[in-house]
C-alpha cells in the first residue's frame, strides 16, 4: 500500500508475453463459445464449449471457483448485465448475450468479453452492442495516447455521449481493472468521466477495459444467486472487454490475435507487439 492506495503490479515484457499467450487461448475459446450461441442451446452448452478449448490448450479458468463461482464463463442474457451463471437457460431467437471469460497460462491471467445476438437481430440491440464495442476501443485508444488511467473513462464517456439517437446508459457500479498475476488487481478503470485522474499510464501497466452499457436506467440489482446482476427496469444490456498491455514501445491488446490493429486503425492508433 502507498498513501492508502493498492499497489499496482507492473509487468516485465516477458511476463506480458505470457499474458498474451493466455489471451490468445482465451480468444479462441470465446470464438468457440460465440459460434455455439444459437436458439435452442443452453448457456451451460456454451460453458462446456469454452472449457474444452482451455483444456486442449493446457490453460485453466480464472473464473471457475473464483469466490465460489461455479463455471468457466459468465453468460449474461438480455437484462442480465454481468456475472450470469451458465445453466439450463435455453437461448431464444432474438436474445442478446454477453459472454465473459478468462484463462490462466503459466500463472498469468487474461480476461475478455464479447456480446452476440442470437438469431433474429433487433436493430436497437445491434446498436447497443456496436456502441459498447466501439466505446471499448475508444477507451483502449486512450490508453495509448493518454497520460492517466482516468483518460480511459473520459474517452468512453465522450464517445457514448456523442452517439446520435436515444441515449445509452454507462454502468457505474462495475468497472474495469488491473490484471496480471491475478485476474482482478489495482487499479480500478472507470468507464465514465470522474474527477479522479487515476494513476499514470506507464510501461508494465496491464488493464482489462470493459464498458457495460444499457438501453435504460443504470440502476442494477443482484439476484438471489449472489452473482447475476440485472437492470432493475428489465431493459437490455451489453458488455465488451479486452485485456491490454502498455510497454515501452506502445500498447498491445493481449486478448486479440492482431493486438487490436484492425479496430484501432480508424482511431489513429497502431499497436506494437511486445518486444
Amino acid at each position: 500500500m502507498a498513501f492508502g492506495q493498492p499497489r499496482i503490479e507492473y509487468k516485465t515484457n516477458a511476463q506480458m508475453r505470457l499474458m498474451h499467450a493466455a489471451g490468445l487461448v482465451l480468444s479462441r475459446a470465446l470464438d468457440a463459445a460465440v459460434a455455439a450461441a444459437a436458439p435452442g442451446k443452453t448457456t451451460k452448452d456454451l460453458d462446456a464449449v469454452f472449457a474444452a478449448v482451455l483444456k486442449d490448450a493446457g490453460a485453466t479458468s480464472n473464473f471457475l471457483g473464483y469466490h465460489g463461482f461455479p463455471a468457466t464463463i459468465c453468460t449474461s442474457v438480455n437484462e442480465e448485465v454481468v456475472h450470469g451463471i451458465p445453466g439450463g437457460r435455453v437461448l431464444q431467437d432474438g436474445d442478446i448475450i454477453s459472454i465473459d471469460g478468462g484463462a490462466i497460462l503459466e500463472g498469468w491471467h487474461s480476461d475478455s468479453a464479447r456480446t452476440v445476438i442470437v438469431g433474429t437481430v433487433d436493430p436497437e440491440d445491434q446498436r447497443l452492442s456496436d456502441v459498447t464495442e466501439a466505446a471499448m476501443w475508444h477507451g483502449i485508444a486512450a490508453l495509448a495516447t493518454g497520460k492517466f488511467v482516468g483518460d480511459i473513462g473520459n474517452a468512453v464517456d465522450d464517445y457514448v455521449s456523442s452517439v446520435p439517437g436515444k441515449a445509452l446508459g454507462i454502468l457505474e457500479d462495475y468497472v474495469g481493472h488491473g490484471i496480471g498475476s491475478e485476474m482482478h488487481m489495482a487499479p480500478d478503470v472507470p468507464n465514465y468521466r470522474t474527477n479522479h485522474r487515476g494513476p499514470k499510464i506507464r510501461p508494465g501497466l496491464c488493464l482489462a477495459i470493459e464498458p457495460m452499457l444499457v438501453r435504460g436506467s443504470i440502476e442494477t440489482a443482484v439476484l438471489d444467486d449472489d452473482w447475476t446482476v440485472v437492470t432493475t427496469d428489465g431493459k437490455r444490456s451489453c458488455q465488451w472487454e479486452h485485456s491490454v498491455a502498455v510497454h515501452d514501445k506502445g500498447i498491445w491488446v493481449l486478448s486479440a490475435p492482431d493486438g487490436g490493429a484492425a479496430k484501432l486503425a480508424p482511431l489513429g492508433v497502431v499497436p506494437v507487439p511486445i518486444p
